[in-house]
């Protein structure tokens, strides 16, 4: 509900953020706005330029194949084919800096040529080996054609549009200079036909707006088979993509590992270990004291028996948070409704799964699920939670609501940014939704693997 202040309506209400007020281009519709915007220019200034790069570096590549191939009787010809690839290669580093600066596309640059050994002939025999190399002569190669099409379809568009948009504008030219009513649609030996009228101005002038307005779109289109050429044939290839995700997401297993290790310790060092050093000092003292005075060691025993009890409760609860017995015994439905009884907010536990997932993914929810209650009890001030889990497809889904005052945040480095590397991992993902005032609903999505 909008509300009146000092004279003017305001943009702010009661249910809603404060939104920034849009001005000048900004209150148009997209399709009005996009023929000024800069996307628009930069988009066709990127199909501007493709054409003289993409005839030079089709020029480079099919010269320096043809040359490598012919010359290839001799041994001039295989580092003469090296030489292309590594021509190739510079001109894919700069198409994607120009995908980058014009397109907004970022692209990562493929691992270089690394040879095993040193020395030139060894970087040849990489290059040539090199299927990144090869990618990106074939782009340049493909490239060309489409330069030549999308150039061409992009100029007549804009050119025609803007000519014809504006044409009230210079339609006096002809008259005065060309010695005709304005300009001809049509002519031949017996009549000729000329946009000289009001009417005829005016259509001209509306189709012109037709065709500016289509042609952003269309250039938007041109530009989107571009992208899909860039990110296709000039970024790593999805193997090398997929080994360095691997490589971080074991580096995030190990980091983890290591963390929940030095928590093992500290928990034992500063937990049952010096419960059971005190118990020890205790347990002597009343061994010393049993026959002076029986009463105080008797005491001293029954102090000791509580010491025990409590260093029992710190070791299970060191076991329930390295892995709970419930949990391999019985599954998730019972270690989770386990966790919610020891949660300070009621929890509803609804786990709707026919079979059981593998223990490792089973463990990582149960941890999450954990994690997130914890969350819930320490910062949520919520008076009600509820946990969902069910299987969709190949995926695990878990689901933690609370009614608190929200606020949560994965990105502020807290416990949800280490659910979240802990997740990733696995293929998994976290997503937060928390809005200031509340409610918190966390999703968290894991590969289904059977056990």
């Amino acid at each position: 509900m909008a509300t009146e202040q000092y004279g003017y309506r305001s943009e702010y209400s009661y249910d809603d953020e404060p939104r920034p007020r849009r001005r000048g281009l900004g209150r148009l519709p997209a399709g009005l706005r996009a023929p000024v915007e800069g996307r628009a220019w930069r988009e066709f200034g990127y199909l501007l330029l493709s054409l003289p790069i993409a005839i030079t570096a089709f020029t480079w590549s099919v010269t320096m194949m043809s040359l490598g191939a012919g010359l290839l009787v001799t041994f001039i010809g295989v580092p003469v084919l090296a030489l292309a690839l590594a021509g190739a290669r510079g001109i894919g580093a700069l198409e994607r800096a120009r995908a980058r600066a014009l397109l907004g596309l970022e692209v990562g640059s493929p691992d270089p040529v690394r040879p095993r050994k040193g020395g030139p002939l060894a970087w040849v025999g990489a290059t040539l080996k090199s299927g990144v190399s090869w990618r990106h002569l074939v782009y340049t190669v493909l490239h060309f054609p489409w330069a030549v099409f999308s150039f061409s379809v992009a100029v007549a568009f804009w050119t025609t549009g803007w000519t014809l948009l504006t044409y009230p504008l210079w339609q006096w030219v002809y008259p005065m200079y060309g010695g005709q009513g304005g300009l001809q649609l049509y002519g031949d030996e017996a009549h000729s036909v000329y946009l000289d009228n009001p009417f005829e101005i005016t259509l001209t002038a509306a189709v012109g707006l037709l065709v500016t307005l289509a042609t952003p779109w269309i250039v938007r289109g041109l530009t989107t088979v571009d992208r899909v050429m860039v990110a296709g044939l000039l970024g790593p290839s999805r193997l090398a993509s997929r080994v360095v995700e691997l490589e971080s997401d074991r580096g995030v297993v190990v980091d983890t590992a290591a963390a929940d290790l030095r928590r093992i310790e500290r928990d034992l060092h500063d937990g049952a270990q010096a419960r059971l050093v005190n118990l020890a000092m205790d347990l002597g003292l009343a061994k010393e004291k049993l026959s002076e005075d029986p009463q105080t060691a008797a005491r001293m025993v029954d102090e000791a028996h509580g010491e025990v009890k409590t260093a029992l409760q710190e070791l299970r609860d060191l076991a329930r948070g390295i892995h709970p017995a419930v949990l391999t015994d019985r599954g998730l439905d019972a270690a989770l409704s386990s966790v919610a009884s020891r949660c300070t907010v009621p929890v509803t536990v609804e786990v709707d799964l026919r079979e059981r997932p593998a223990p490792a993914i089973e463990g990582i929810a149960y941890f999450t699920v954990s994690e997130l209650l914890q969350n819930i009890s320490k910062h949520s001030r919520a008076t009600r939670a509820t946990v969902d889990v069910w299987r969709t497809g190949d995926r695990l889904m878990l689901q933690v609501s609370d009614n608190g005052v929200g606020g949560a945040d994965a990105s502020a480095g807290s416990g949800l940014a280490g659910l979240t590397g802990r997740l990733d991992a696995v293929d998994g993902i976290l997503l937060v939704d928390s809005p200031a005032a509340g409610p918190t609903r966390v999703t968290a999505e894991l590969p289904w693997r059977r056990a």
